[in-house]
């Protein structure tokens, strides 16, 4: 089964790189932070939908792999593909592409935790969020960077 993930595309800006030239290692944990938001609201709609329902995820584990430099003004492609959603924890694996090359230059995963923003505990994943997070986003494109598509 050949699916297209969700993709979000930006440029890597002059403040995000680092002495060497090459996009500063911090930044990634931005970047990871940036696409998700754009997959949430690709999912749910406005993140205060989620909030109304008394639902707010919360980050429990980050691990980002580095495999190739990416510098300033790169277009870069973040590729979201959901991975295991338990009982209130779900993950998304990312895939950090340079867009004209398409030489991968990072992948992350990151765990959340579903919580109640009232009681500031876990909670469980209602069944129409679960599915939701069990398919994704397939086939979405977001870009921010203003390529030429």
């Amino acid at each position: 089964m050949n699916t297209v993930p969700f993709e979000f595309r930006f440029r890597v800006r002059y403040g995000e790189c680092d002495a060497q030239g090459v996009v500063f290692n911090a930044r990634y944990g931005d970047y990871v932070d940036i696409a998700v938001n754009e997959y949430v609201r690709t999912l749910f709609g406005d993140y205060q939908n989620l909030l109304n329902q008394d639902m707010d995820i919360q980050v429990v584990s980050l691990t980002i792999n580095w495999k190739a430099p990416a510098r300033f003004d790169d277009v870069l492609c973040a590729r979201i593909t959901p991975g295991r959603v338990g009982n209130t924890s779900f993950t998304l694996h990312l895939d950090f592409h340079q867009y004209d090359s398409q030489r991968q230059v990072a992948d992350a995963d990151i765990t959340y935790v579903m919580v109640a923003p009232s009681t500031a505990s876990k909670k469980t994943i209602p069944g129409t969020i679960h599915k939701i997070l069990q398919t994704g986003a397939e086939g979405v494109t977001i870009s921010h960077a203003g390529e030429q598509v």
